[in-house]
């Protein structure tokens, strides 16, 4: 019958180990070999316990590290005053840039003076055959798109009409549409005529804000035969009767 004798706990393994009394020196032997490859499982087993730990202490004060900065952010001051405000972006003010200015419809005097500048500057282009003038006094969107050679062009049956434009000098302009100003654009629309005679001088002129100044954008003129007036209806005048008188009996 064996008897059984029980060795001390190995450190850190929790393992009691059994070896018999009668038992061979190669069995003991064998027990302490597994002995060993207990404790070896252990001891990784323990070191993992350690490093799990370590990394749960590490974010618990993590933790509170961050809650008393939180709880020191929200206190108010010692002195009683206001408390410390939060963060909060700063946002870019507001542009107080002015916006463009509205033109100003031109009163009845200015209209008249621009349609006669611009129409007897064309005149003296149709007389001398030199739109230079013309040309230059237009706003730059016109200057870029005609040259002096294409708006000879432009005029050229005007021209080829011996069309004189020089009465618009003593002719007041009859406006067929209410002179008008581009909201977007803010470009001044006139159209109307010069009812002279043997022709009919039809115009219509945009003009375009230039630093202050209305500068010609685009023109159109042609001139048509005057209309020839009704004539007044022909018959005998009208003869007014005397009123007869009564007489007393």
């Amino acid at each position: 019958m064996l008897e059984c004798g029980v060795w001390p706990r190995f450190p850190g393994t929790g393992v009691d180990i059994c070896v018999g009394r009668g038992n061979s020196d190669a069995q003991k032997a064998h027990a302490i070999s597994a002995m060993g490859a207990v404790w070896c499982g252990n001891a990784r087993m323990i070191a993992y316990r350690v490093a799990l730990y370590s990394l749960c202490i590490g974010l618990a004060l993590l933790c509170a590290t961050l809650a008393a900065r939180d709880a020191s952010a929200q206190a108010p001051p010692a002195n009683g005053g206001p408390p410390a405000k939060k963060w909060a972006p700063t946002l870019a003010p507001k542009s107080t840039a002015p916006s463009e200015p509205q033109v100003a419809m031109p009163d009845a005097d200015k209209i008249l003076l621009l349609v006669r500048s611009t129409l007897l500057t064309l005149n003296d282009a149709l007389q001398t055959g030199n739109f230079t003038v013309l040309r230059d006094m237009g706003a730059p969107g016109f200057r870029e798109a005609n040259t002096a050679g294409k708006l000879a062009q432009a005029f050229a049956q005007l021209a080829s009409q011996g069309v004189d434009l020089s009465a618009v000098t003593v002719l007041a302009p009859q406006l067929t549409e209410m002179p008008t100003i581009d909201p977007q654009r803010q470009m001044l629309h006139l159209k109307g005529y010069f009812a002279g005679q043997p022709v009919q001088i039809n115009f219509e002129i945009l003009y375009e804000p230039v630093a202050g100044r209305w500068r010609l954008y685009g023109l159109s003129v042609n001139a048509v035969p005057s209309p020839t007036p009704a004539p007044a209806a022909s018959g005998p005048p009208a003869k007014a009767t005397p009123t007869s008188k009564g007489k007393a009996n």
